[in-house]
């Protein structure tokens, strides 16, 4: 069964992920629906990013994967549809996939063709990209191919070589704060240094926990998650809020 992954900031609260679910199964209804997440933080395509790519890898090749975040509200706004690693991508034309893809100026990537004479609802012309894609059609079916991706940088680390400056870039459910550092990137600066983790006023940490159970209830951790990107966290606690690290806040490591 052809599976289709949802990444929405439409949020829970009203009807607008029923009648996306809706406009596609109304389309072609043996589609398996998966939703990633509907929480992203309204028109955030970095934390919208940070999420699929986190996520998309784990599912079979062959997955398609829809995003409806900070979607066009404009009279020439454009729906992109393209096949990356065996994956295939619906969304808005906003930057997101580029900061997902380094190499996404490699990529053949199509629009998805409408009249934009008719008063067509982005539900309606996301979901015909995904119903193309289902029933077998090519990607120049669906669409002309698209000539220049808008294309966006996202925050990265500030490195010298003593020292990474890095960024909060998400607070999760269990309000554990991730950085936007990963463990590639901080063995390659550390050299088998030892370091001090800085963030706030507060006393800095200066190990990598191998996990929660690599400390004392209370204790508050850092350590690379299964994203391999750093994480600091309160064992049993929540660390943003009683830590106050909010995101966009910045950490600094100091290596000696």
């Amino acid at each position: 069964m052809q599976i289709v992954t949802l990444t929405t900031d439409f949020g829970l609260k009203d009807h607008y992920v029923g009648v996306l679910k809706g406009t596609i199964l109304s389309k072609k209804p043996d589609l398996n629906i998966v939703d990633i997440t509907h929480q992203v933080e309204t028109h955030d395509i970095v934390q919208a990013a940070f999420h699929l790519t986190n996520a998309y890898s784990t599912f079979p090749k062959g997955t398609i994967h829809l995003v409806a975040v900070y979607s066009y509200y404009q009279e020439d706004f454009q729906f992109v549809i393209f096949e990356k690693n065996g994956h295939y991508f619906v969304g808005p034309n906003n930057g997101i996939f580029s900061l997902m893809f380094d190499d996404l100026q490699d990529t053949t990537i199509h629009t998805i063709d409408y009249d934009n004479e008719k008063d067509y609802k982005i539900q309606q012309i996301m979901s015909h990209g995904v119903a193309c894609i289902a029933h077998g059609l090519g990607m120049e079916e669906i669409g002309s191919k698209l000539e220049e991706v808008v294309q966006k940088i996202g925050i990265q680390p500030v490195v010298t070589k003593d020292q990474i400056r890095a960024t909060v870039i998400h607070i999760d459910h269990f309000d554990n704060v991730v950085i936007n550092l990963k463990k590639s990137l901080f063995e390659k600066m550390r050299e088998g240094r030892n370091f001090s983790l800085f963030y706030r006023q507060n006393d800095p940490i200066t190990k990598i926990s191998k996990g929660y159970h690599d400390s004392h209830i209370g204790d508050v951790l850092c350590f690379f998650n299964a994203a391999d990107y750093m994480e600091i966290a309160i064992n049993m606690g929540r660390a943003s809020e009683l830590l106050g690290l909010k995101k966009n806040e910045t950490v600094q490591i100091n290596f000696f």
